[in-house]
């Protein structure tokens, strides 16, 4: 038994993959079995892709809660707190909820699969699952963690699946083709139910038509059955949408960056299929306060976070600072996991950098700086190790034209926020 919640979490970040011998989900079918099945009881957008489901996420919640709803959301990873990955209203679960669900996990485990651990992933699933059927959520939204067909969120039966962009990643367990990735992204559709996609190429879609038309899945994809126009990058940004669920005008979105007009646009249709009432004002309303912490989040006027963690992410940050800031000099600070394949995000960095500065993350996954370092091409590298300082010397040598961005994982990104809050609180001008 875990008797404060330091000890618990400790316990279970340990748990990086299950030990159990059974098949896949079936260490989380028989939890959620003797915890009488809290999944049957709510109703789920599911919501899986490469890059863009925290942001789907984030802005499918505010206009959810905009029209009046209770909304549950699981999502990942956390930025300061493992109870951020599981909240109601964007409230995180308490800690002692937490240790009082993780307790009643861990005596199943002993019990039932006689000490054969599940994942950290699978057990904060069963948490969030449980917390949302016991606080009777009208609505949660689910986040899928590797994949989607054996990922342990595809015990629920959504009312809504989302596959947001789809790239290689996790190729070790997902597969090396783009149509293998999509094959198992493609698993969280269910018979009947509709499914909006953000997927652009041809070869994915395919795969995931294939599996819709097999479920008789509506199915609502963006630039097809989803269009946006007029476009306009204000501050914040502006966009019409239309689609079968009907044309909105004038919607404005704080996020910055054609991406995230992209990502609204799908978080706008799973909404309006998952409740075809809610307004349209709702929805402006709802967009024009939707901000996600860790994605292109601009911490003080010269410091920029964003979480890209692969080619495509970091392709859309470029994009968005070329298309907001054009005439600032970049200087980057990047730090990465050693199994994520960083070379053409380096490179497409070094393209657009006034400087490269590479460090590391305090994790066992961290990819080592001169390792990152080596793979750019750039005239003007640099690396230290400790990143703390590395940014304190960064800030200190800004000058007026330049611009501080710091990326490479979004684990990462959740100890630097921290860290240049903690900076900003005791040095306003930092």
């Amino acid at each position: 038994m875990f008797h404060t919640i330091e000890e618990c979490t400790n316990f279970i970040f340990q748990l990086k993959a299950s030990t159990y011998k059974g098949e896949p989900l079936e260490a989380i079918g028989i939890i959620l079995t003797e915890l009488g099945n809290p999944q049957e009881t709510v109703k789920f957008i599911h919501i899986a892709g490469s890059n863009g489901k925290g942001s789907t996420v984030n802005a499918t919640r505010e206009i959810l809660m905009e029209h009046g709803l209770t909304v549950g959301a699981f999502t990942s990873p956390h930025l300061e707190f493992v109870n951020e990955r599981v909240t109601i209203n964007k409230e995180p679960i308490s800690d002692e909820v937490f240790l009082h669900y993780a307790n009643k996990i861990s005596t199943i485990i002993d019990e039932k699969l006689h000490g054969q651990y599940p994942s950290f992933f699978e057990i904060m699933t069963v948490i969030a699952l449980l917390y949302f059927s016991k606080r009777n959520v009208d609505v949660a939204l689910i986040e899928t963690g590797i994949g989607g067909r054996i990922d342990s969120t595809n015990v629920i039966t959504p009312e809504v699946s989302v596959i947001t962009t789809i790239s290689l990643e996790h190729t070790e367990i997902l597969g090396d083709t783009l149509q293998k990735v999509a094959y198992e992204k493609a698993g969280i559709i269910k018979e009947g139910k509709p499914v909006v996609i953000g997927v652009k190429q041809q070869e994915a879609l395919d795969i995931i038509f294939e599996k819709a038309t097999n479920c008789h899945a509506p199915v609502y994809v963006l630039n097809q059955e989803i269009e946006l126009f007029n476009i306009r990058k204000n501050s914040p940004q502006l966009f019409d949408y239309k689609s079968q669920q009907g044309t909105i005008n004038d919607i404005p979105l704080a996020m910055q960056g054609a991406h995230q007009i992209e990502n609204a646009a799908l978080a706008i249709t799973a909404a309006l299929a998952f409740d075809s009432s809610i307004e349209a004002s709702t929805i402006r309303q709802a967009l024009k306060n939707a901000r996600w912490e860790g994605r292109f989040e601009q911490v003080t006027e010269q410091v920029i976070i964003d979480g890209a963690h692969n080619s495509e992410g970091t392709e859309a940050l470029l994009n968005t600072l070329l298309e907001f800031y054009p005439n600032k000099h970049y200087h980057f600070i990047y730090a990465a996991l050693s199994d994520k394949d960083h070379e053409k995000s380096i490179h497409l960095m070094d393209e657009v950098a006034a400087s490269m500065s590479f460090t590391e993350i305090s994790i066992p996954r961290a990819a080592r700086a001169k390792d990152l370092a080596n793979q750019s091409t750039h005239s003007f590298v640099s690396v230290d190790e400790n990143w703390q300082r590395l940014i304190e010397k960064m800030i200190a040598n800004l000058q007026e034209e330049d611009l501080l961005v710091i990326t490479g994982s979004l684990y990462f990104i959740s100890d630097v926020r921290q860290f240049l809050l903690e900076m900003r609180q005791h040095d306003p001008q930092a």
